[in-house]
């Protein structure tokens, strides 16, 4: 007779190669971008005498991935996974390769084009860790997501040594940066193409199961207007606005306090890992104390970060500061990540993650741009008492789902 128990797969050479594989992808892909947001205000400022549109770039990056999630994602289902993210490569050799012409040019509308183009390479970035699920056996997907989701950590190694390293070896300042950043994609693209995927529909199969799959789509506006989805996207736009709003700004606060550019790399490289270490650890202490009080502790962790801000101008103030913003970003971030992904059945999968994605990086997009011409126009403590509000909205997410969880059911009626 045959049995009806599910067959258990074990994670094998291959699939421990393929997953090893893809944290490399990230770690490598993801340092790129922390190259980015190192280097890019301070080469604009070299040439263009309205600091507020130094973060321009950055911006234009946000909008690229906004614009990039449908399109990616469409390609993926059509052509596979690996065909997907060694395209995703392609658009960064190509955007860095503009930046970097931009920049010779001393032409900020080729180096904003460089930024959009990026931001395809970006969106693809944001897509390994669904990528890594399919990789493993159901049981190690969450720690499949938290070891790519890690990767970050090298990056934030090497994203800024490497800016250091390069920014003064070719003239203009921060030209060798860019052709770096084009040699990363280059280095992904090819490790891309030893990992095998499985198909999107066996991996869809695998993950939801037959009756799963089987539930009918709600309307977008039914799924959007649940407490806990609005909640935790409100939560998610606030940890990547803040962050954005803040880290975007840093470098020319810093230089403009007098302090070198390699202080600038270094609190970058703090602020990098301030966001991707916690991550080892953040999966477990959400199901330990809950997700709404991770949640809490990163929204005052983000608190405690613009207080150390407005406290000087001294390397150690913008150090703590921005370690504290990644931080907080991580718990208030990865908390809001847990949250959307139970608001939704798998055939709503696809519609409720790119509405999410949508809205949190067109807030990234808009803290981007304002942080450089705040900077510009009032400066670096004005920028932290605004960013006061931004995170006091988060807060009263949090608080307002708390309440809705806390209220209490309508007791059954008394029987005769």
């Amino acid at each position: 007779m045959e049995t009806s128990e599910p067959r258990i797969v074990l994670f094998d050479r291959k699939m421990k190669r393929n997953i090893f594989l893809l944290i490399c992808c990230q770690a490598i892909g993801q340092s790129a971008n922390t190259m980015m947001f190192t280097a890019t205000a301070l080469s604009v400022v070299t040439f263009v005498s309205n600091h507020g549109l130094a973060t321009l770039p950055i911006t234009m990056q946000h909008i690229g991935v906004m614009l990039s999630v449908f399109p990616a994602a469409f390609l993926m289902q059509r052509m596979g996974r690996r065909f997907g993210f060694m395209t995703g490569s392609v658009f960064g050799m190509v955007g860095a390769t503009t930046c970097a012409l931009g920049l010779y040019l001393a032409f900020l509308p080729l180096i904003c084009l460089g930024g959009m183009i990026l931001g395809y390479a970006v969106a693809n970035l944001q897509m390994y860790r669904f990528a890594a699920v399919e990789l493993v056996p159901a049981r190690y997907r969450s720690k499949a997501i938290s070891w790519v989701t890690a990767g970050g950590v090298v990056a934030g190694i090497i994203g800024p040594s490497v800016v250091e390293w390069s920014y003064d070896k070719v003239m203009p300042l921060y030209l060798a940066t860019y052709g770096c950043m084009v040699g990363v994609h280059v280095s992904v693209f090819i490790i891309m193409s030893f990992i095998t995927f499985p198909s999107m529909r066996a991996a869809t199969a695998g993950a939801s199961g037959i009756e799963a799959t089987q539930l009918p789509a709600r309307p977008l506006w039914e799924i959007a207007t649940q407490p806990r989805f609005t909640a935790s996207v409100i939560a998610a736009m606030v940890a990547f606005g803040t962050m954005s709003f803040l880290m975007g700004a840093s470098p020319l606060a810093i230089v403009g306090c007098g302090l070198p550019h390699t202080e600038a790399h270094w609190v970058i490289f703090l602020h990098v890992m301030g966001m991707f270490i916690p991550s080892f650890f953040t999966g477990h202490l959400i199901n330990r104390f809950g997700v709404l009080p991770v949640m809490a502790v990163g929204t005052a962790v983000l608190f405690g970060g613009v207080f150390s801000a407005l406290h000087g101008i001294d390397p150690w103030n913008f150090r703590i500061a921005l370690t504290m913003n990644g931080i907080g970003w991580n718990f208030l971030f990865i908390g809001a990540t847990s949250l959307v992904t139970t608001c939704y059945r798998p055939s709503e999968r696809a519609k409720a993650q790119a509405m999410n994605d949508f809205l949190v990086f067109g807030t990234t997009a808009t803290a981007s741009f304002l942080a450089g011409f705040l900077q510009d126009r009032l400066g670096w403590f004005p920028l932290n008492w605004a960013s006061i509000g931004l995170i006091s909205t988060g807060g009263l997410a949090v608080f307002w789902l708390w309440l809705q969880q806390r209220q209490p059911v309508a007791a059954p009626l008394p029987v005769d």
